[in-house]
């Protein structure tokens, strides 16, 4: 959880302009990772009041292109964002409730950097989601096996 001098820091290093709404963002996303706009909306409204959606759109745009934070999509789920930058970490999906973990590489060789055909690409990082139930819903419901997500 980055300080508010410490969210200023970043935008400046990162080139960015800093202003309420990006300081409030920002934080918010690094305190609640895999959040939708929807939410992190609704934070950045209760931290600093009015703040219109489009602003935050503008906001997690700005901020995912200079690469503070990161944008992924699960299969039938909304864009999320999440803070953890700069690695090659994977993450895990609840087909049932949609909850969402992060997921480190898999340990010695990286596998998931070696596609079976690059076809002259240079790859540089692989996107992998687990579909699966949490803790939560594992114990309560019955999963289906393969197919989209029930979010």
């Amino acid at each position: 959880m980055p300080t508010t001098t410490e969210c200023e820091r970043t935008l400046r290093e990162a080139g960015l302009r800093v202003t309420r709404p990006r300081v409030a963002v920002l934080s918010a996303v690094h305190d609640h990772p895999h959040l939708d706009t929807d939410t992190i909306t609704g934070l950045v409204r209760a931290d600093l009041g009015a703040v219109s959606h489009q602003a935050v759109y503008d906001v997690l745009r700005a901020l995912t292109t200079a690469g503070l934070l990161r944008r992924i999509e699960p299969t039938g789920s909304a864009a999320r964002y999440e803070a953890r930058v700069g690695d090659n970490h994977h993450h895990v999906v609840c087909r049932s409730c949609g909850a969402i973990a992060d997921v480190d590489c898999v340990v010695g060789d990286a596998p998931c950097l070696t596609p079976s055909a690059d076809h002259g690409f240079v790859v540089d990082e692989a996107e992998v989601v687990f579909w699966g139930a949490c803790p939560d819903c594992s114990t309560t419901t019955s999963q289906p096996s393969g197919g989209n997500p029930r979010v």
